[in-house]
């Protein structure tokens, strides 16, 4: 991902190659287990910090995106199982892309995220159709994993 002044980054998809754990995890791992992620957030340190988390505890980052646009076209590219949206992004806010991305036919779970508190938007996450939302200082992959349906849940990376 190549990043030049005044200019977003573009999608980026990630290959196992770039993980050596990931080919393992996913061969081990149910197919209904939605471990493909996408990030999506226009702040390169906030998308680098999630992915790390994430990989960390057994979710495959598949790609990260920078903005709304990227998003719905990386989904498209990626096939992503999970979409880990930010709200605030500087094209079409998350709220938009989570309820385009949901009404799709084979739709990947939404889960939002924020600095800002889940009660500054009100009703907007469950009319979007996003499966909930986490702060971003509180992310994990149990805060993932809680929103997530019981069959679908990504068991947690073993140490």
């Amino acid at each position: 991902m190549s990043e030049t002044a005044g200019q977003l980054p573009t999608i980026e998809s990630v290959s196992t190659a770039e993980d050596p754990g990931a080919a393992g995890l996913a061969a081990n791992q149910n197919p209904l287990t939605p471990s493909r992620v996408l990030i999506v957030d226009d702040h390169a340190p906030f998308r680098s910090i999630a992915r790390q988390i994430l990989s960390a505890d057994g979710f495959l980052i598949v790609g990260v995106a920078a903005n709304g646009t990227e998003a719905i076209r990386a989904c498209g590219e990626l096939c992503p199982d999970l979409v880990l949206l930010d709200v605030q992004l500087p094209d079409i806010d998350g709220f938009e892309v989570a309820a385009v991305l949901t009404a799709r036919v084979d739709p990947p779970a939404v889960v939002l995220v924020s600095s800002r508190s889940r009660t500054d938007y009100g009703s907007r996450i469950e009319e979007c159709r996003a499966r909930g939302f986490i702060a971003k200082a509180e992310l994990s992959g149990d805060a993932v994993r809680r929103l997530l349906p019981r069959q679908n849940r990504v068991p947690p990376a073993r140490s």
